[in-house]
């Protein structure tokens, strides 16, 4: 069976036919960098992570390229609040985003290009749809896309141009009155007072939040790309315009596949902070193993919408503990087993395990169904707990947890438990942090505290002192 992707352009299933034999070039927008990333943007973290270790899982060498937008009104905005210069807020933030993409077992991108660092080849793009004709220049040195120069514009969100300038004005891109056309859009904005800016032809200022993804999916992976993914906030006018911009300068196709992970909700409401309901992964992980999100986030079809709840949270954990278990039971039974081949009879078993790969495979092929991967990796489990014990031997207990161990890999799930913390070296840890607290290293002091928690122990500073749990 070939693998089957829903593609956002045409809006149906298609057989998923790489332009280079074996390779996939994919693009997925990461996030902006001004704060702690939440649990939307962790979905398509999670969805389109696993979209690639499952291309990897059948053979295809993946380049990943992901994005960071490090400057942004919110950048800025936080910068001056704090006093300092946009790329310390940025640096910090994307430190903090790789450390929760860590717990959460992404796969490091081949590529995580910033925006700062691509100005270069925006400018360049941007002058060549100048040339085409496609964008003109504003008497404040405002650099704007002539929409209606690109034929094909609407064609990823199925939106008409004439309804958009009609009915539908809350859609646009806002404008100032010296655009052609109100759905005009910004390439290059000239610079405002307490802005960084750089310097360009027509002048001093910064790109347009669209033009970035156009250029690092052009420079990393190349004019006409495999795959290009993120939330369905951004069909428009984020990806649309990137479609616009891209195909008129370079003359190609700009992507081939288009995927995007529908919304999470929060107890069946939107995400909000004036809602009290607003949770960032870093929130998430004083409750929960980062795990947990991972699993929650893979059990429900990604285009389908999620509902996060600590109720359903609590499920998520329940059936992850429940894989983990089982592998931990055929570590044990396998580290006292008896030496020997594995016997006929075992042979058999394993053969019987190929109809639930099968199964996994069919439900990832049939665009990443991942809760019905999670279904036939349940039944795998399930075979293993009824066709294991002592009596076997250690060949056949390991090649069992290779089998599950294969597949919750794909899914970006890590099912085998480091080896356990001794309480002295929690302690000495402890006594570690309070020091580096007393000499007032206050980064040493949270490092540790992070090390303990990813390792399941909780800290809880007290009038007492300081006591600890296991999660």
């Amino acid at each position: 069976m070939s693998i089957q992707i829903y593609n956002t352009l045409s809006k149906r299933k298609e057989e998923f036919k790489p332009l280079e034999p074996g390779k996939v070039k994919m693009y997925v927008c990461g996030p902006t960098v001004y704060n702690l990333i939440h649990i939307g943007n962790a979905r398509p973290m999670i969805v389109f992570d696993t979209v690639r270790r499952y291309m990897e899982y059948k053979g295809y060498e993946v380049n990943y390229v992901s994005n960071f937008t490090d400057v942004d009104d919110k950048i800025i905005k936080k910068a001056n609040e704090e006093g300092v210069e946009p790329g310390v807020i940025s640096e910090r933030y994307i430190a903090e985003c790789k450390k929760d993409m860590e717990g959460m077992n992404i796969k490091p991108a081949t590529k995580n290009p910033k925006a700062t660092e691509e100005i270069g080849g925006m400018l360049d793009m941007i002058q060549t749809l100048i040339d085409k004709g496609h964008a003109y220049v504003a008497a404040d040195g405002t650099v704007y896309f002539r929409t209606r120069s690109f034929k094909d514009y609407g064609k990823l969100s199925h939106k008409n141009l004439d309804d958009l300038q009609g009915g539908n004005r809350s859609l646009l891109v806002s404008g100032e009155d010296q655009k052609e056309d109100p759905l005009d859009f910004v390439l290059w904005k000239p610079k405002k007072e307490g802005e960084p800016y750089w310097e360009s032809p027509w002048s001093e200022g910064r790109p347009g939040w669209h033009i970035e993804c156009s250029v690092m999916s052009k420079k990393y992976l190349a004019d006409e790309i495999d795959i290009h993914a993120g939330g369905e906030d951004l069909i428009f006018p984020h990806h649309e315009n990137e479609i616009a911009q891209s195909e008129a300068a370079n003359g190609v196709p700009f992507a081939k596949y288009w995927m995007h992970n529908a919304f999470l909700n929060i107890d069946n409401k939107k995400m909000s902070k004036s809602l009290g309901n607003f949770f960032t992964v870093r929130d998430i992980s004083k409750e929960y193993d980062l795990q947990v999100l991972r699993f929650f986030m893979l059990s429900a079809h990604y285009r389908n919408p999620i509902n996060f709840s600590h109720d359903l949270m609590e499920s998520a954990k329940n059936g992850l503990d429940r894989i983990v278990t089982a592998v931990g039971n055929l570590t044990h039974l396998a580290e006292n087993a008896q030496a020997g081949a594995m016997t006929d009879e075992e042979k058999a078993l394993l053969e019987k395990t190929a109809e639930m790969t099968a199964k996994f495979e069919a439900a990832m092929e049939d665009d990443f169904n991942t809760a019905d991967a999670i279904a036939a990796v349940f039944e795998l489990v399930k075979f293993a707990n009824s066709n294991s014990s002592a009596g076997n031997t250690a060949e056949y207990l390991n090649a069992l947890k290779a089998k599950i161990t294969a597949l919750t890999d794909v899914l970006g799930l890590i099912t085998e438990k480091e080896a356990e913390m001794l309480d002295e070296e929690i302690e000495n840890l402890i006594a570690q942090r309070q020091q580096a607290r007393k000499d007032r290293d206050f980064a040493k002091a949270d490092e540790i505290r992070d090390t303990l928690l990813a390792k399941g122990i909780v800290l809880e500073d007290t009038r007492e002192g300081v006591r600890w749990k296991r999660a």
